[in-house]
């Protein structure tokens, strides 16, 4: 299972590093709040959706990007060394 560890958790943000091994996942779960990602590494996620559906995301260092609250989903490290990516989460 990826790790969360939790760096700003706040009544505004809640900014979370995810690092993951090869094989973690973060486990089924559907974001609360509208958040942005910021990847540490290039690299590639799986992606499997709440109706089991997959994509691969391709992601670069540094190449945020943003999704409204909703998104449920699981997300599954698909590279062959370990992963990690910044959330932040917009609590208000």
């Amino acid at each position: 299972m990826a790790k969360a560890n939790v760096l700003i958790n706040n009544d505004k943000v809640k900014v979370t590093e995810w690092s993951f091994e090869v094989g973690d996942s973060t486990g089924h779960h559907i974001h609360e709040y509208n958040y942005i990602v910021i990847p540490m590494l290039d690299g590639e996620l799986r992606i499997v959706d709440k109706d089991n559906n997959e994509t691969i995301s391709k992601l670069t260092k540094g190449g945020a990007y943003y999704r409204e609250k909703g998104v449920e989903h699981n997300v599954l490290n698909n590279n062959n060394n370990p992963y990690s990516f910044i959330e932040i989460e917009l609590i208000k």
